[in-house]
């Protein structure tokens, strides 16, 4: 982080509790991983989504929605995918990304 940059969101999370994780998730993840050029971000935001529906992880959910619609994604897109994941991720799972997904979608700023 530069001086004048605002905190990454894993800075604001976990700063000082646990840097190294924090080191991790800014400069590897989204600072090596994500910038690649085999998928186009709106392709690893797809495969994100699909991953943290599938895994249950509806905590990270709400920020890379917001990511994945930032990187081209549209609601349609990803309201489908999710519909698409009840079937082979199980209903549960798809019910709580989409819970996530309509908070998400319906309190735009």
């Amino acid at each position: 982080m530069t001086e004048n940059s605002e905190p990454s969101g894993a800075q604001k999370a976990f700063g000082d509790f646990a840097p190294a994780f924090v080191e991790f998730t800014d400069n590897v993840l989204f600072g090596q991983v994500w910038p690649r050029t085999g998928l186009s971000p709106k392709e690893r935001s797809l495969i994100t989504v699909a991953a943290l529906t599938t895994g249950g992880n509806t905590d990270q959910l709400t920020y890379h929605l917001g990511l994945a619609k930032q990187n081209g994604a549209t609601e349609t897109e990803l309201l489908e995918a999710i519909t698409h994941l009840a079937f082979y991720a199980g209903w549960p799972k798809a019910m709580s990304a989409m819970a996530v997904a309509k908070q998400v979608f319906t309190h735009r700023d």
